[in-house]
């Protein structure tokens, strides 16, 4: 058996890295901008013992970061975790830049692939114009998939359908190589490096004393009235609603979570802030709201909650549900203790995050809330959704698309916000066909955000 590498620099936070030699050493040179960590550093190998190195480690360091998810994925069925152990995600700026390297070099007709998350790949594929790619994924990777199993799949997709393999394991990348298969081994860019660093430090810090603070989850089906009518006996609907407990009770059980029904349509559940953000992928990722559509054929509503107190953290969960109803449904928002919303939080329907604080504070603010007819909370939102697209001129028309909202609901909020002395009509835009010319608002309440 070959012997792993035991290195250690000095600094103030130790945190162990995990990975094989290349992502090592690519993660040191990256941590030479993180003065405050102290890494121990463990090089492994295919016959390494990665799990008494990860017991060993966590003896040692404060926070764990594993290189490849693979390895992660092995160690996290066996043992349990008493310190924040992250993974370098395979997203970002070092799947784009496998994709175009497989694009200049190859094409991207069929795409086999293990580890990657199939949705970041679909809208990379998206932005570089390519809608025709055929990806074929590898099902279900866990503790104890085989390197062999995994080579074996993309060498039959090669030879059935030419797919060019995008693996997250370099081990199955050295395996296909070898054998003359055409491939690319994900890894991170510096970008991407920073950025789990990053949150790792965040996790010794600020998250540390966060990590067992108690975090409460509403779950709502959506329109759930309306869905069990077309049920015929009370006997098929509550074989429906079993169905709905089944999958909650699996997906919380990877939260750690306790699940409970309140009756009805709606369960709430209870878990822990550290294991809450590790598997949410930092708010990102949530598969349930996914997973119960394409499933079961309904949608939910997910309202988050955090709280110096489980009183607290249950009234925000509240306040949570109630935002991710009114969008519609079918995503999560969570709420902080300072009462700030973050959401939607869900990677599937490519949304961004809206950032907002949940009660506005600023009484000119409100006084102009009030004067245009709209709640303050209401008002915020709209705010929120306007100013991530950086931009603070509009027609009736763009913003309408801007808030996904009908056009004549714009011009109704443009003439309120106009009363209010929120906006002003700086000019207008002449269009080709015959019709009124529209006028063009500046958003005067974003001035100073962008000035």
């Amino acid at each position: 058996m070959q012997k792993d590498h035991f290195i250690s620099d000095r600094s103030e936070i130790n945190i162990g890295i995990i990975g094989p030699e290349a992502l090592v050493n690519q993660t040191r040179e990256t941590l030479k901008n993180f003065p405050n960590f102290k890494p121990v550093f463990r090089v492994i190998h295919p016959d390494s013992l990665l799990i008494d190195i990860t017991r060993e480690l966590m003896d040692v360091v404060e926070v764990l970061m594993f290189t490849e998810y693979h390895s992660y994925n092995i160690v996290k069925q066996a043992v349990e975790f008493i310190i924040p152990v992250h993974h370098m995600p395979i997203m970002g700026t070092g799947l784009y830049r496998s994709l175009f390297i497989i694009k200049n070099g190859y094409s991207l007709k069929s795409l086999s692939i293990d580890t990657v998350e199939v949705k970041y790949v679909e809208q990379i594929l998206i932005e570089l114009e390519e809608d025709n790619c055929e990806l074929i994924t590898y099902k279900n990777p866990s503790a104890n998939t085989i390197i062999e199993e995994v080579v074996q799949f993309h060498v039959d997709n090669h030879q059935k359908n030419n797919s060019i393999a995008l693996t997250g394991i370099q081990e199955v990348s050295k395996h296909l190589s070898a054998r003359g298969i055409p491939n690319e081994w994900v890894t991170p860019t510096q970008q991407d490096l920073t950025i789990s660093l990053e949150r790792a430090l965040l996790a010794t810090t600020t998250r540390r004393n966060k990590e067992s603070q108690i975090v409460f989850g509403l779950i709502n089906i959506d329109n759930f009235k309306g869905v069990t009518v077309n049920y015929s006996s009370e006997h098929d609907v509550q074989l429906f609603k079993l169905s709905i407990q089944q999958m909650l009770l699996d997906y919380i059980k990877q939260l750690d979570g306790y699940l409970l029904n309140l009756g009805g349509e709606e369960y709430t559940f209870i878990t822990t802030r550290g294991i809450f953000e590790r598997e949410t992928r930092g708010y990102k990722f949530i598969p349930l709201l996914q997973d119960v559509k394409s499933e079961l054929g309904i949608t939910i509503s997910l309202g988050v909650g955090f709280g110096r107190t489980a009183a607290e953290a249950g009234n925000h969960a509240r306040l949570a549900l109630r935002q991710s109803k009114e969008l519609g449904g079918n995503v999560c928002y969570i709420v902080r203790e300072d009462r700030s919303v973050l959401g939607p939080v869900d990677v599937m329907t490519n949304k961004q995050y809206e950032r907002y604080n949940l009660v506005i504070t600023d009484p000119q603010l409100l006084e102009k809330a009030a004067k245009a007819g709209m709640s303050a909370s209401y008002m915020t939102k709209l705010m929120a959704r306007v100013s991530r697209h950086k931009k603070i001129e509009y027609t009736g028309q763009e913003l309408a698309s801007t808030l996904n909202i009908t056009i004549r609901s714009a011009n109704r909020i443009l003439l309120k916000w106009t009363d209010a002395e929120l906006v002003t009509i700086i000019g207008e835009e002449k269009v080709s066909h015959k019709g009124r010319p529209r006028r063009i608002y500046r958003l005067s309440f974003l001035d100073e955000e962008y000035s």
